[in-house]
């Protein structure tokens, strides 16, 4: 197809420089009432820095199970996840993750209050200290008049900026993207993808994504992984050039048309 990059012949082709996530043949189980179920099965895959590497897939195939594991949340069955070459064992604030739900912040702190909070914390950084830099990341992401506001005050989009701005401010090595737009209204959605590219065009943010839209997987990846249905595995990786992200251009439609067509419309594919 003119235009579009080339499905990769799995295993996925290794990332750009050196690996800052390596996921190692890792499967994940769960034992239930009728048995073992396997929620990831033998995924590997390599993330450097500076890209953005997406997680496609349905809903049920084990992507939101896999950035837990890489956030620390939870152990692999088998399989191995490092980070700068270092086994991951437990969270950490080398992680930060925004989450799809809206009630990710301490309701009882305010806008200021989550984001230098989570310096003092994550950072070891004073109260002097830690609030300039939390105010900084409140003006970039819109949220100046904001700042003294509580959680429950806020719409669903300032509320995923908030979470936004706290991860950024922490300045990870790994920012973990499970969904964070997912209940957002279509509008609000496509400008917070468009913000979050922006930043981490800006800040040259490494991110691990996951979604189940393959619009949004063009718009904010550099790099996209296609997870089978459940049990996950990978299906195909495809590159996402600068030159396609744009939306409305004939080689975004088309680079959205190949994925939909070469992973999600096979016979195999159960939506169900």
């Amino acid at each position: 197809m003119d235009g579009v990059p080339r499905r990769e012949t799995l295993p996925p082709a290794p990332a750009l420089g050196p690996a800052l996530l390596e996921v190692r043949d890792v499967s994940i189980r769960y034992d239930t009432a009728s048995g073992p179920l396997t929620a990831v099965d033998r995924v590997s895959f390599t993330l450097s820095a500076g890209e953005r590497l997406v997680l496609l897939g349905p809903s049920g195939c084990g992507k939101s199970t896999l950035l837990r594991a890489v956030g620390g949340f939870l152990t692999p069955s088998s399989g191995e996840l490092r980070l700068r070459g270092t086994p991951i064992t437990r969270p950490g604030p080398d992680r930060m993750t925004v989450f799809q739900e809206f009630d990710q912040l301490l309701p009882w702190r305010t806008v200021l209050g989550n984001v230098r909070y989570a310096l003092q914390r994550g950072r070891g950084l004073s109260r002097a200290e830690a609030e300039p830099i939390a105010r900084d990341w409140i003006n970039r992401v819109g949220l100046a008049r904001a700042e003294n506001a509580f959680p429950h005050t806020l719409s669903g989009g300032m509320k995923q900026r908030v979470a936004i701005a706290r991860a950024f401010a922490l300045q990870p090595d790994l920012l973990l993207m499970d969904e964070p737009f997912a209940a957002l209204d279509a509008l609000t959605r496509r400008r917070m993808q468009d913000e979050l590219l922006a930043l981490c065009l800006d800040t040259g943010a490494t991110a691990l994504f996951v979604t189940h839209g393959i619009d949004e997987a063009i718009r904010v990846g550099t790099r996209i992984l296609a997870f089978t249905p459940h049990p996950g595995r990978l299906a195909a990786s495809f590159d996402v050039p600068e030159s396609v992200r744009e939306r409305g251009t004939p080689a975004f439609a088309a680079l959205e048309a190949h994925i939909q067509h070469s992973v999600f419309a096979s016979p195999e594919a159960d939506h169900g």
